[in-house]
């Protein structure tokens, strides 16, 4: 795959997003990246900037509750992230002197800080020369360089060995950025515009001509009335009040008293949800907060 041509076309393509603007900080990437796990950019645009004016470096968000993180985070799903976030920042500001560390083994040291967001850091924060895999990369280089619709079941190794090889040796961090927007924006699962495509003309999934995925296909992932929506209710009590809350304000938000009981527990074993000494509930840290009224 020709670096210069996907370069070029992200460098005239590329979508305004604010974690790409210029003095970006590496805790910006960071934020970013952990954000945008499991989560649509256009959801994680305001949420981000908003965090960045509130919590600039990782001291300001480790100066806070977990909850306050927590509250922060809004409709981002999947609130745990929150979590690890403010973790990932208290070792940051105890430990590096309140600076994200460059090197890929220090990054994977931090809480909750996985594979994919220590190299994107190290690349997208940094500018090092690391290949940086996500599941858009992966179709991209499945189609590229395989010939195949879809990238399969995922192979650290393989997946890292696939990208190592095509980086340039300078602008490799752009590099792994246009993949990624390549196949976020062009290179889709459903409905690629291969017609709009920098890198068609070398593509073996097109010389093929663009085989139809073999296998089952990705099962849809229903949203209303699942464990992870009653956790949400739950939470989007907590968010709103000043002060733990007592039970019956959490019973209120969903009927089913076994599956609102398991989630309200999950949440307790999670560490998104405190119990009060007086029987009320709080988000994590907030436990000390005013007395009932």
């Amino acid at each position: 795959m020709n670096p210069t041509l996907l370069i070029a076309w992200f460098d005239a393509h590329a979508r305004q997003l604010p974690w790409r603007e210029p003095g970006t900080t590496p805790w910006g990437v960071l934020v970013s990246e952990v954000m945008l796990q499991q989560t649509p950019v256009h959801r994680v645009t305001g949420v981000w900037s908003e965090w960045l004016a509130r919590w600039p470096a990782p001291s300001s968000l480790a100066a806070e509750t977990p909850g306050a993180a927590v509250r922060a985070w809004g409709k981002l799903g999947y609130p745990r992230r929150a979590l690890r976030l403010h973790a990932a920042a208290t070792t940051i500001a105890a430990q590096y002197d309140d600076v994200v560390p460059a090197d890929v083994q220090a990054l994977l040291a931090l809480p909750g800080i996985g594979a994919y967001t220590a190299r994107a850091v190290a690349a997208f924060g940094y500018g090092h020369r690391v290949p940086v895999v996500d599941t858009n990369v992966r179709r991209v280089v499945a189609r590229a360089m395989h010939g195949r619709a879809g990238a399969g079941a995922p192979s650290t190794s393989r997946d890292l060995s696939d990208l190592d090889g095509m980086l340039p040796e300078t602008q490799a961090a752009r590099f792994c950025a246009a993949l990624m927007e390549l196949g976020a924006v062009v290179c889709t699962a459903g409905q690629p515009r291969c017609a709009d495509c920098p890198v068609t003309g070398e593509c073996a999934w097109v010389r093929a001509g663009r085989p139809a995925t073999t296998g089952p296909g990705r099962p849809s992932q229903a949203f209303a009335g699942t464990d992870r929506q009653v956790r949400g209710l739950l939470l989007d009590v907590l968010r709103a009040a000043p002060d733990p809350v007592p039970r019956a304000r959490l019973d209120a938000v969903w009927r089913d008293t076994a599956q609102r009981d398991r989630c309200l527990g999950s949440l307790l074993i999670d560490g998104l949800v405190e119990p009060t000494p007086d029987g009320r509930f709080a988000l994590p840290g907030e436990r000390a907060a005013a007395p009932r009224r």
